[in-house]
């Protein structure tokens, strides 16, 4: 089976003030994590400054202070950089309707074209798929669950976008065993993912099927 060697996925994760860009929340760090070949080739990261205040108890869940954003740089000149950095490339994230919501929020502020690339699949959608038996699906627990290895603090960006970084690389591996025969020549890649995503569980071979179908036809 051929791999996805011709694409690289960015693994996307946003600490936040709150728990909504409607709700007023802002971002005040963001990380990508690049792969590429079934490992991790590249990471990014940046505290950002869009001069909201960081509640007590978001101070105590991440350690992200006032004082530490008061250094950083302005919001805007970090998406731009994000934006460099993702260029071309699709994207992932844990609970991705959360980081694509401030992704998007925060991409308008800062007056940057979309990427047509830029779309998001979730790999909570997609560990709920693969093991439902799992007691939960957040990150932690599938951190747990999978053992998946971990450097760095929980709820900090660049830790958690590594770690979504490695359960993306397994969930590719659990897929490329359980549908070997399925997939054939057919990549486990973003726009495989994207579709299993929405596909219920009880019908996952089918949907993948029907997907390996139309690939094969427009090929």
């Amino acid at each position: 089976m051929s791999d996805a060697r011709a694409e690289t996925i960015a693994v996307v994760d946003f600490e936040t003030t709150g728990m909504s860009p409607n709700g007023g929340g802002r971002a005040t760090e963001v990380a990508a994590v690049l792969v590429r070949n079934g490992e991790v080739v590249d990471a990014w990261s940046s505290l950002m400054n869009s001069g909201a205040w960081v509640p007590p108890q978001i101070q105590v869940l991440t350690g992200i202070t006032n004082a530490m954003l008061e250094q950083a740089p302005d919001a805007a000149t970090v998406m731009r950089e994000l934006a460099r950095f993702t260029a071309g490339c699709p994207l992932i994230a844990h609970n991705a309707s959360f980081d694509e919501g401030f992704w998007r929020a925060e991409m308008r502020r800062a007056d940057l074209a979309p990427d047509p690339a830029h779309r998001f699949a979730c790999t909570v959608l997609l560990s709920r798929r693969l093991w439902p038996e799992a007691r939960s699906h957040a990150l932690g627990a599938m951190t747990e669950f999978l053992d998946l290895p971990v450097s760095g603090r929980a709820h900090r960006a660049l830790a958690d976008a590594q770690v979504t970084a490695h359960l993306l690389l397994q969930l590719q591996r659990e897929i490329a065993r359980r549908f070997a025969m399925d997939l054939g020549d057919v990549a486990v890649d973003h726009a495989l993912l994207s579709h299993l995503q929405r596909v219920p569980l009880r019908w996952l071979r089918r949907g993948l099927v029907e997907h390996v179908r139309e690939r094969r036809a427009v090929a």
